[in-house]
């Protein structure tokens, strides 16, 4: 096999395999700020051992699995994984996450 018939049957491989992976796999996780939001207003937060995980419940569109939140921690803030996440069907941009606090970056 020629080198340019290789490596056009390597980009094809791995063109099929991009295809193949989740969409969730293939995007880049996206970072929300809650510092401006109200806390019990805008969005709730239950703190679950002992604040290194949560349940929060808020309404925005296109949070998934991976993404961030920053929400307020006192004079701080605290960033949060998403690990699991299941929206409202009405309204259907309400959902509840299970969130796990990870190092700010």
């Amino acid at each position: 096999m020629s080198f340019i018939n290789l490596a056009i049957h390597v980009s094809t491989n791995l063109l099929l395999i991009a295809r193949a992976l989740p969409s969730e796999l293939q995007r880049k996780n996206t970072t929300y700020d809650y510092t401006q939001y109200a806390s019990g207003q805008d969005y709730l937060f239950e703190p679950i051992d002992g604040g290194r995980s949560g349940y929060i419940t808020a309404q925005m569109k296109g949070i998934k699995r991976g993404d961030y939140l920053i929400l307020p921690n006192g004079s701080r803030s605290s960033r949060y994984q998403v690990e699991e996440i299941d929206y409202y069907s009405n309204p259907s941009d309400m959902w509840t996450a299970l969130v796990r606090q990870v190092p700010i970056e």
